[in-house]
């Protein structure tokens, strides 16, 4: 039999191999390999878990944002609301403001006619005491007393008028 050098490279394979068979490197080789696919497991699972926890996170985000939107949608309508109230209340408030202003106007209107009135009947009445004196002093029974009257209540009438 003749051996050559493949043989003998054959061999020593074949004895390494028994070699690290006899030495356990197979069920240590086997354990590291399970422990790293545990471990990559493992991190696969907490990638994972806290890929969903990101997501309940965003949702609750979102949510609180779609929530906070429609608050502040409720907030502007409300506060339109109540601005249109304050117009219509200012409104009201201006109008009866007017109101008792132009009243006031007509009141004190009305008081200085009556004023004005009164003064002018007092003026005619001035006046047809001068004249009665005067006619009763120049000529009390004579016939221009009668023309004069006639005048000055001609003249007191034009006065009022």
């Amino acid at each position: 039999m003749h051996f050559d050098a493949e043989f003998w490279v054959a061999l020593g394979f074949v004895v390494f191999l028994i070699l690290l068979a006899y030495v356990g490197v197979h069920s240590r080789l086997t354990t590291t390999l399970d422990d790293r696919s545990k471990r990559v497991s493992n991190e696969l699972a907490e990638a994972k878990r806290l890929r969903d926890e990101a997501a309940a996170v965003l949702d609750s985000f979102k949510r609180k944002a779609a929530e906070a939107e429609h608050e502040a949608a409720a907030i502007v309508a409300q506060a339109r609301l109540d601005a249109e109230a304050m117009a219509k209340d200012a409104e009201v408030r201006m109008a009866d403001f007017v109101t008792r202003r132009t009243k006031q106007a007509e009141q004190k209107i009305a008081l200085a006619e009556t004023q004005a009135a009164a003064d002018v009947r007092a003026a005619a009445a001035d006046a047809a005491v001068k004249a009665a004196r005067t006619v009763l002093r120049d000529d009390p029974q004579g016939s221009g007393a009668s023309a004069l009257l006639q005048r000055e209540i001609d003249g007191l009438k034009a006065r009022v008028h």
